[in-house]
């Protein structure tokens, strides 16, 4: 989300006073929240992290209103986003009291089961 709000005004494509609020709202979440890459600057790393990503915690309430006002901007402009919920996010590589960055189980050296790929084909196969 903060991604797709500042590659909005990177772009050049906000409007002057949506432009003067990306700032100020930035602003105001750098000095209240911890940007993980300042205490771990290898959390985003695609090489021993790949696919890494941000999580709020579902009790961070102020961070998570917060991000309201994101969502709004980036509703203004047409950009999609979706809201995504899980208690297992993967293999956790930042944590503070607000959020996490994690790789998900979708890179196999991260997926925390053993497949047996001899009886995934047998199930699969199974009518």
């Amino acid at each position: 989300m903060f991604a797709l709000a500042n590659g909005l005004a990177g772009g050049g494509l906000l409007s002057p006073a949506d432009t003067r609020w990306w700032r100020g709202a930035n602003d105001r979440a750098n000095a209240s929240y911890i940007e993980p890459t300042s205490v771990s600057p290898d959390c985003y790393d695609p090489t021993s992290n790949p696919g890494a990503r941000a999580w709020f915690k579902h009790d961070a309430n102020d961070l998570l209103a917060m991000t309201c006002e994101y969502l709004d901007l980036l509703d203004r402009y047409h950009v999609g986003w979706v809201e995504l919920k899980t208690a297992s996010p993967g293999r956790i590589v930042y944590e503070d009291a607000v959020q996490v960055v994690a790789v998900p189980p979708t890179f196999e050296g991260d997926w925390p089961f053993q497949v047996d790929r001899g009886l995934s084909a047998q199930l699969r196969d199974t009518p």
